[in-house]
């Protein structure tokens, strides 16, 4: 049987609806848990929120799933200003409220630039590490595809000026960032949007090239692959999250429903 589903929704520090929250070190994130088993983060990137996860996490048997809102973004709250280190302490803060000593982390766009921030900080934390068409700075942008992704994100709630500042800080040389690639323990899938995208592909190349253990696959869909195709990227992402050598399944013997193949 699938293990159940318990939703459940933490917001600390100042109200989502405050427009400005204090800064801080760390903001303390909103974010959904449920299910049980070894835990996934899943990172959402600028200017999207925890939703965008919603079909995925759903394919995500036998795992405690945990999906923020980044500071900024959604229910979390707003901040003074965006470093680009903050979204990576707000991400540390919370799995030390969930006391998680190891994680996925599977990240998109600045989530994916988060979550590799993350696994340099705490290697010993992250058990594996998927970056979809993560921004590699610099020069990973296109000004006129930015202006063109900007549209087909009104509507949504974020605060605009954390897509700004994150977008103007990727522009600039991140040289220790680069250097820390190197720390990654974790096996690491990078996935490239290719050519359509306005991530570098030759870029994506360099970053993969930089962390020790890491495979990089195109899927020449565009930026957001797990939206755009995500039978593509559930075929690519899965079996990485959830390998096991002997059957082919993560699902151990003792839990697989009536019918199951073996």
């Amino acid at each position: 049987m699938l293990a159940p589903r318990l939703r459940r929704r933490f917001r600390g520090g100042s109200t989502p609806h405050t427009p400005h929250a204090p800064l801080r070190s760390a903001l303390k994130l909103a974010y959904d848990d449920h299910g049980s088993g070894p835990a996934v983060v899943l990172l959402h990137g600028g200017g999207s929120g925890r939703a965008t996860w919603s079909g995925f996490a759903g394919l995500l048997r036998y795992r405690r799933i945990i999906v923020p809102d980044l500071r900024g973004h959604g229910d979390s709250p707003r901040a003074g200003e965006y470093p680009l280190s903050g979204f990576a302490d707000d991400v540390v803060e919370l799995l030390d409220h969930l006391a998680l000593d190891e994680v996925a982390l599977v990240g998109h766009s600045l989530g994916a630039f988060t979550a590799a921030l993350v696994a340099q900080r705490q290697p010993a934390r992250v058990t594996r590490l998927v970056l979809e068409d993560p921004p590699a700075p610099p020069g990973s942008f296109s000004r006129a595809r930015l202006v063109l992704s900007g549209l087909a994100l009104r509507g949504r709630a974020f605060d605009p000026r954390a897509l700004r500042s994150a977008v103007t800080q990727l522009r600039q040389p991140q040289p220790d960032w680069w250097a820390g690639l190197r720390r990654i323990t974790a096996p690491t899938l990078v996935l490239s949007g290719g050519s359509r995208s306005h991530i570098s592909p030759a870029r994506l190349a360099e970053l993969a090239a930089a962390i020790p253990e890491c495979r990089l696959v195109t899927v020449p869909v565009g930026h957001r692959i797990h939206s755009t195709a995500p039978a593509a990227f559930s075929a690519e992402v899965l079996p990485f999250l959830c390998p096991d050598p002997v059957s082919g399944s993560d699902v151990p013997d003792e839990n697989r429903s009536e019918g199951s193949p073996p």
